[in-house]
């Protein structure tokens, strides 16, 4: 552990001891079912500051890579480290660092803004004498002060989006976890969470690792890319580099197609496409 990489938030939620390796760095990190591997040898660092994306068809192994890295699901072999700490050894450590943004709707709509920021406040155990500046500060940082008293229920979808971003963030993570987090919204919308993406970014150095099925958004926002095939890490690299490797003029979709080959089936199973619609349906 060598290089400075990024900060722990301290109990209140402020910035705490300095983290001395790459936010994100596994070795061999696998996971199998029975005789199925879901990710299977996965060997990656993601350093301070970088938007990462973790692209792939459905049953590629996304899901459940991430799974691991938020410790919601145990390794079978390998190891990682998310913001300083092991995955399994100190799991605790390590959801008190991230924050997470997962594709269904996690903002509860019978609250207001507000009280859904005070909620994950106190679940983050942000200090009661810094939490309602920690709160506003958010709130406009996401432009939702002007709405933040109105139930979210509501909300637009890209207002939705917005304040779950910005619950994820009020702790101030060392890594943020996001997954599809434009799924469901018009080109507006999306373009409004790149925005607020880049500039969570830019304001905390924040590490961010993304799943996303929309090329543009990937080409639009990640400074790196990991390809995956069949729980495999097929490629990685820039976007440039990855469409450079295809040839003049391709695009992140012919890489995608490449990496899968012409026989791969990347619509999804009835399931996966029930939950992307139900989710559309939510935030829309």
């Amino acid at each position: 552990m060598t290089t400075v990489a990024g900060r722990a938030p301290g109990p209140s939620g402020t910035v705490g001891a300095v983290i001395r390796d790459a936010p994100i760095v596994t070795n061999s990190l696998t996971r199998r079912y029975g005789s199925i591997t879901a990710a299977d040898s996965i060997d990656l660092e993601v350093g301070s500051g970088e938007i990462f994306g973790l692209l792939g068809p459905n049953g590629a192994g996304k899901t459940t890579t991430i799974k691991m890295l938020i410790t919601l699901l145990p390794p079978t072999s390998g190891t990682a480290r998310v913001a300083g700490a092991d995955i399994v050894r100190e799991p605790g450590l390590v959801r008190r660092r991230i924050g997470y943004v997962p594709q269904l709707v996690s903002a509860d709509g019978s609250l207001t803004g507000r009280e859904n920021l005070r909620l994950s406040a106190r679940l983050y155990h942000i200090h009661a004498a810094s939490r309602e500046d920690a709160i506003e500060d958010e709130l406009a940082f996401m432009g939702l002060a002007d709405v933040a008293d109105r139930m979210v229920r509501t909300y637009s979808g890209g207002m939705v989006r917005r304040l779950e971003l910005a619950q994820a963030m009020l702790h101030r993570p060392v890594v943020l976890f996001l997954d599809e987090p434009t799924v469901g919204l018009d080109p507006t919308a999306r373009a409004a969470v790149w925005e607020r993406v880049r500039r969570l970014r830019d304001r905390d150095e924040t590490t961010i690792l993304l799943t996303t099925h929309y090329m543009d958004e990937a080409d639009e926002l990640c400074d790196r890319i990991g390809m995956m095939h069949a729980g495999r890490l097929a490629a990685i690299g820039t976007p440039t580099e990855l469409k450079d490797n295809i040839g003049p003029g391709a695009t992140l979709d012919d890489v995608f197609a490449d990496v899968g080959g012409a026989g791969l089936e990347i619509g999804g199973t009835f399931r996966d496409v029930s939950r992307t619609r139900r989710t559309a349906k939510r935030l829309g």
